[in-house]
C-alpha cells in the first residue's frame, strides 16, 4: 500500500501544472537546496576548529550543547512560518476499502523525510565524524548524533501540532512568537538558564545512553497526538460539510458616488471585509505605519537620505503592495463568472486603481505625524506618495496581467506564499529600488530637493496620463483573460 501511495504522489507532482508552469522556480529551489547543503556541511567539518579557536580552554561539543537550545527555538520558528503538513488528496482514497490508519501513517512519515528534517544532519553527521577522528568515544558521540536527529523530527512533530491548533485563528502567529520570545528572554536574562539544563541533559544521555529513551517517548507521544489530531478530520461527510456562518452587510451607499466603477469598488471592500487573508493583510498596514519608527528615530540613517525614501514608498504604499501585487488574483474564485458578465474590464481595473489611490492618500494623511522627525521626512512621504499613486498603482496593475496562480482566501495571510510566484518577485525591483534610484541621482548631483522635485515630476505624469496608460493596460489584460480563466480553474 505504501508502494502505492508514492506512486500516486510521484505522478501527481509531475503531472500537475504547478510543476509544467514553474519549472524555472523549481530549478532555482534546487540551487538553493543545494547551496544551503554546501554551507551546513562546510559548518560541520568548520566547527570544532572555529570553537576551539575562538574558545581555547573549553570542549567545543559542550559549547555546541550549548547552542542546542537556540537551535530548537530557531528552527521551531523557521519551520511554523515556512513547514507545512504534506498532505495527499486523500478524498478519492475515502471511498476505498482502505484503513485511515494506513493514510494517516503515511502522511506522518512522509513529513519525517522533510528537507527541514535532512538539512540538519549535513551539519550533524560531519561535526559527529570531526569528533570521532579527534579522539572522542565512538558511543558517545554516535549517542549525541541520534539524539540531534530525535530533536529534529520532535521539533517536525511539534510544529504540526502548534500549527493545527492556531491555523483557525486571525494573528496565528503571535503566540508562538510570544512562546518564543519568552522562553529566549527567560534564558538571556537569566531567570532560569534553559540552554545549561538542556546542555546537561544531553551530557548525561551521551554518559548514560539508556536515558536516551526519554526523548524517544517524547517524541513518540507527539506523533500519536498528530495522530489523533488528523484522524477525526479524515472523514469524507467532513469534508462535504458545508461551513455555517452568519451573514453580515454593510452600508456602502456611499461608494455610488465613483461612478461606474461603484459595483466593483463594493465588491473589493466587501473582499478585504469578509475573508480571513485579504483581512488579515489589513492589519499589515499597521506594521507599515510603524516602520518609519525602526529609521527615523536611529541616527545612523540620518544621512542615508536614500534609504528614507525606500522608508517613505514602503510607508506610503504598504496596502497597494499587498493588495495589487495579487490583482486579479484575489477574484481567482469566480473570475470565470466575472469575465462572463457584459461589464467593461477598464471600470474593473479603474477600481483596483481607485482603490490603491484612495489607500496611499489615507496612509500619507496618517504617516503626518512623523514630522516630528522633520519636515524633510513629511516633504519624503508627500513626493513618495506622488510616486506611488502615478507610478506603482500602474506598474502592479500591468504586472498582475501576468498572474496565474490561484487565492484561497480563507487562509492566513502572514507567512503565506500561496499565488506568489516569479511576478510577485520580479515586480519589487520597479516598485522598491527603482524610485530610490531615481531620486538618488539627482540628489547626488544636484541636491535633495532637485530628488523630491524628480519623484514629483515622475509621479505626477504618470497621473495625467492615466487614461493612457489604464488603456494599455486594459488591452493587455484582454489579451490573457483566457489564459488567466483556465489557469485559475487549475487546482
Amino acid at each position: 500500500m505504501i508502494k502505492h501511495f508514492i506512486n500516486f504522489e510521484w505522478k501527481q507532482f509531475f503531472r500537475s501544472s504547478y510543476w509544467q508552469k514553474s519549472i524555472a522556480i523549481n530549478i532555482l529551489m534546487v540551487f538553493f537546496a543545494l547551496y544551503f547543503i554546501l554551507v551546513f556541511v562546510a559548518l560541520g567539518f568548520g566547527m570544532y576548529p572555529m570553537l576551539k579557536k575562538m574558545f581555547p580552554d573549553s570542549d567545543p561539543l559542550i559549547k555546541v550543547n550549548n547552542f542546542v537550545f537556540y537551535w530548537l527555538l530557531a528552527d521551531l520558528l523557521i519551520r511554523f512560518f515556512l513547514q507545512k503538513l504534506p498532505v495527499m488528496n486523500v478524498k478519492p482514497l475515502l471511498v476505498l476499502p482502505l484503513k485511515k490508519k494506513r493514510i494517516l501513517h503515511y502522511v506522518l512519515s512522509k513529513s519525517a523525510i522533510s528537507f527541514f528534517n535532512f538539512l540538519p544532519l549535513f551539519a550533524i553527521i560531519p561535526f559527529g565524524a570531526v569528533l570521532i577522528f579527534k579522539g572522542y568515544a565512538s558511543a558517545a558521540v554516535l549517542t549525541w548524533v541520534f539524539l540531534m536527529i530525535i530533536f529534529t523530527l520532535t521539533i517536525n512533530f511539534l510544529n504540526f501540532i502548534i500549527e493545527a491548533k492556531s491555523a483557525d485563528t486571525e494573528l496565528s502567529f503571535l503566540p508562538i512568537i510570544l512562546v518564543a520570545s519568552g522562553l529566549f528572554a527567560i534564558n538571556y536574562f537569566e531567570i532560569a538558564s534553559l540552554s545549561t539544563m538542556l546542555s546537561n541533559g544531553i551530557i548525561s544521555i551521551t554518559e548514560n545512553p539508556i536515558l536516551i529513551l526519554v526523548p524517544i517517548g517524547i517524541l513518540i507521544g507527539l506523533y500519536y497526538l498528530n495522530y489523533t489530531i488528523l484522524k477525526p478530520k479524515l472523514y469524507i461527510d467532513g469534508s462535504l460539510k458545508a461551513k455555517e456562518q452568519i451573514a453580515s452587510s454593510s452600508d456602502l451607499t456611499w461608494t455610488r458616488k465613483f461612478g461606474d466603477i461603484a459595483p466593483f469598488l463594493q465588491l473589493d471592500l466587501k473582499l478585504l471585509w469578509r475573508n480571513k487573508r485579504p483581512k488579515s493583510s489589513i492589519f499589515i498596514l499597521v506594521i507599515g505605519l510603524l516602520y518609519g519608527l525602526i529609521f527615523y528615530p536611529n541616527p545612523v540613517y540620518q544621512n542615508m537620505t536614500p534609504m528614507l525614501i525606500f522608508v517613505g514608498i514602503f510607508i506610503t504604499g504598504i496596502f497597494m503592495i499587498n493588495f495589487g501585487q495579487f490583482i486579479p488574483a484575489w477574484d481567482s474564485g469566480y473570475y470565470k463568472l466575472l469575465m462572463s458578465q457584459n461589464i467593461k474590464y477598464k471600470q474593473y481595473l479603474n477600481s483596483k486603481f481607485s482603490l490603491m489611490f484612495i489607500s496611499a492618500i489615507v496612509l500619507f494623511i496618517l504617516s503626518i505625524p512623523y514630522v516630528y522627525f522633520g519636515w524633510k521626512i513629511l516633504l519624503i512621504h508627500f513626493a513618495t506618495a506622488i510616486y506611488n499613486i502615478g507610478v506603482n498603482t500602474h506598474v502592479l496593475l500591468y504586472g498582475g496581467s501576468f498572474n496565474r496562480k490561484k487565492i484561497d482566501l480563507t487562509q492566513r495571510a502572514a507567512f503565506n506564499y500561496q499565488g506568489t510566484g516569479a511576478v510577485q518577485w520580479l515586480i519589487g525591483f520597479p516598485l522598491l529600488i527603482v524610485p530610490v534610484l531615481i531620486f538618488y541621482v539627482p540628489y547626488k548631483f544636484i541636491s535633495f530637493e532637485a530628488g523630491i522635485a524628480t519623484l514629483i515630476i515622475i509621479g505626477t505624469i504618470g497621473i495625467v496620463l492615466h487614461k493612457k496608460l489604464m488603456n494599455i493596460i486594459t488591452k493587455r489584460y484582454l489579451n490573457s483573460k483566457h489564459k488567466m480563466i483556465s489557469a485559475f480553474e487549475q487546482s
